[in-house]
This record gives structure tokens, C-alpha cells and sequence, in this order.
């Protein structure tokens, strides 16, 4: 009977550690994936193209309103999407990421209404501003996660670094 028992008892740990082992994913693996299906690192660029545009109009006090709507529009409807895409598989990201969707969104949301309000438009840009801040923050914490799963040194992603500000150049 204790060897019955024992066995039963041997085989029920040996399915449970198989059966564990056959459902897990690891953190890198599942936000590689994430990469992979919401597009991250092809959209970003037109998002940070958009904020650029809105904050060129922004600056620009001879913008009609018009101009405005149209350029705020086309970021308040690419932010959307980009905040779609959440959550991804790690908290932190997503913590950062949806701070960033949610400044850049409320920039575009009150540049869009801005018209000729220099208060307003200067309001847009401060949290455009912030947005940026928060989506760089963002980006290194979604490729830090991927350089992990392809065991590459940061920055080194398929041989580019991203550059929000569009200043560095090419690589």
C-alpha cells in the first residue's frame, strides 16, 4: 500500500511539474511578442512625427485654427490607437507608457481647441512636452525588456537606436 502511494504520490508532482512547465512564457519572450503584434517600434515613429507637427503648428502663432484641427486631430486619432495596444505584459511598461498616451493625448485634445488662445496653446505644448518625457521613458523600458530576450546591450536593437528627438542622426 506505501508503495502505491508513494508512486500515485511521485507521479501527481512529475504531471504537475510537466504541466507547469508546458504553460509558461517568460516575461522578455511574452513582451517580444507584444512587440511584435501591436507594431511598437514601426508606429512609434509616426506618433513622435505627429507631436512634432502639432507642436510646429503650436509654435506657430500664424496657425489658423483650421490648421489646428487638423494636425491635432490626426494625433489625438494616433494616440488612440497607440493606447489600444495596451496593456503589454509588463506593469511597468504599461505604467509608462499609458502616462505618455495620456499627456500627449491631452495635448493634442487641447490643441485641437486651442485656436488663437496663446494660454492654451502653450498649454498644449507643456503636456505634449511631458509626453515625449514620459514615452522616452517608455521606450527604454520596452527595450531594455527586449535587448533581455535577444541578450543584446541596450540600444543595440537589430543594429539602430531610436531616436525621439531626431537629432542624433543615423547610427
Amino acid at each position: 500500500m506505501t508503495r502505491v502511494v508513494t508512486g500515485l504520490l511521485a507521479a501527481l508532482i512529475a504531471g504537475g511539474l510537466l504541466l507547469s512547465a508546458c504553460g509558461t512564457e517568460s516575461l522578455a519572450s511574452a513582451m517580444s511578442g507584444w512587440v511584435s503584434q501591436s507594431q511598437f517600434h514601426q508606429n512609434l515613429p509616426t506618433l513622435t512625427k505627429d507631436v512634432r507637427h502639432s507642436a510646429t503648428a503650436l509654435e506657430n502663432s500664424k496657425s489658423s485654427a483650421h490648421v489646428l484641427h487638423l494636425v491635432c486631430g490626426v494625433l489625438v486619432t494616433d494616440t488612440e490607437a497607440a493606447n489600444a495596444s495596451l496593456p503589454t505584459p509588463d506593469a511597468q511598461s504599461t505604467r509608462l507608457l499609458s502616462r505618455a498616451y495620456t499627456d500627449i493625448g491631452a495635448g493634442a485634445n487641447i490643441c485641437y481647441g486651442a485656436g488663437s488662445s496663446t494660454s492654451r496653446r502653450n498649454s498644449a505644448l507643456a503636456r505634449l512636452r511631458k509626453g515625449l518625457n514620459e514615452l522616452t521613458e517608455g521606450v527604454q523600458r520596452v527595450d531594455v525588456a527586449q535587448c533581455a530576450y535577444r541578450r543584446q546591450r541596450f540600444g543595440q536593437r537589430r543594429g539602430t537606436g531610436f531616436d525621439l528627438a531626431g537629432i542624433a542622426g543615423p547610427r
